[in-house]
């Protein structure tokens, strides 16, 4: 599994997120933050809050993700990912995610 896969199957290098950091893009992270306070009912998501390095990586987190439960599970849990716990398919933790963006189960099996 790649390295820039987060433990809840996000792939960090197409986030939003993590193109702004990388890029050093303002512009990106001022988009990124109104597209996500929108989409997630978050009036608290600010531009500057828009930096990350990548959930599984050394560095900056979005805060967000910072006090993300579902990394910390997998971490108390002693997983690098979701992926590796026999709960996957029924954890109400990760659910949330698998229903916003399918696609994340399936990097996690991958």
């Amino acid at each position: 599994m790649k390295q820039m896969i987060a433990c809840c199957g996000i792939d960090c290098e197409h986030c939003d997120a993590y193109i702004a950091t990388i890029n050093d893009d303002n512009e990106k992270r001022e988009e990124t933050a109104q597209k996500w306070r929108e989409a997630f009912g978050a009036p608290d998501i600010s531009a500057e809050s828009i930096n990350c390095t990548g959930c599984r990586m050394d560095g900056v987190k979005f805060s967000h993700c910072n006090v993300c439960n579902i990394r910390q599970c997998a971490t108390d849990k002693g997983f690098s990912t979701c992926g590796a716990c026999a709960e996957l398919d029924t954890c109400q933790i990760v659910a949330f995610v698998f229903e916003h963006a399918p696609e994340t189960k399936a990097n996690l099996l991958s």
